[in-house]
């Protein structure tokens, strides 16, 4: 591996890390968004969690057992990010259903067609990668869904008048904008290697792969994830529908 290409992690390292935290904290209150307090304390976390991961990575991965722990830890995260997000009460963490739903069985399918080797190193980024995808695609199609049935109430009672049953009645109000949960990851993957290089692809680089390597993996990642997010949003919606995720009371 070529260190030059590596980050330099010094003074001025963390000097500029501080510096782009403190202007989006600063523009964010200044602008009036009230999300400068939200960009500090998830820069702290950032950096408190990265910190913790980097020293016992090299433990996790010796062995099958602690890698197993640690996706199951990045599941119930993911969970508990996409509960608070979507409603906040228990039936919010069936959204780890729709996480789940999404990252395993494209995770299974990389492993079991040998795409990728079996082994702890390969398996934690790529778990990692499609928890996070879906983890957000859930989030945001489950809040636009409940935020909808909230502030659409009319349009969805008229749908119940129509002879609609209730959870169908959801899936016609709520389809077509929790499919917007998917325009990231749509976007990422159209302009990939015209605007962006993604992580993927960099980090092979930087681990010495050659950039045919790097756009394979890329390509892996990307078309992963959007079988991942796809798969997360329908089943949250599914779930909304069903009434298994509690849907917002209406005064």
């Amino acid at each position: 591996m070529n260190s030059g290409a590596a980050v330099t992690i010094g003074p001025a390292f963390w000097v500029v890390l501080a510096l782009l935290c403190a202007a989006a904290a600063a523009l964010a209150a200044l602008s009036g968004l009230r999300m400068s307090r939200g960009v500090v304390t998830a820069s702290v976390r950032a950096i408190v969690q990265l910190t913790a991961v980097s020293l016992l990575i090299t433990w996790v991965l010796a062995a099958w057992g602690p890698t197993a722990a640690f996706i199951a830890v990045m599941l119930v995260v993911a969970s508990a990010t996409s509960a608070r997000r979507i409603g906040g009460d228990r039936s919010s963490w069936w959204a780890a259903a729709a996480i789940a739903a999404g990252a395993a069985p494209v995770l299974a399918l990389i492993v079991v067609a040998g795409v990728v080797p079996l082994t702890t190193v390969a398996l934690v980024p790529i778990a990692g990668i499609l928890i996070g995808g879906a983890m957000t695609a859930t989030s945001l199609a489950g809040r636009r869904a409940m935020e909808d049935l909230r502030v659409r109430r009319g349009e969805f009672e008229a749908l119940l008048a129509l002879g609609f049953p209730d959870p169908d009645a959801v899936r016609e109000l709520c389809r077509p904008y929790a499919g917007q949960a998917l325009h990231p990851a749509l976007d990422q993957t159209r302009t990939v290697g015209l605007v962006t290089l993604p992580g993927a692809f960099v980090g092979v680089l930087l681990g010495g792969g050659s950039p045919v390597q790097a756009g394979a993996a890329q390509l892996l990642v990307l078309i992963g994830l959007l079988a991942a997010e796809t798969i997360a949003i329908v089943v949250v919606l599914e779930l909304i529908a069903r009434g298994v995720i509690n849907r917002p009371a209406v005064a």
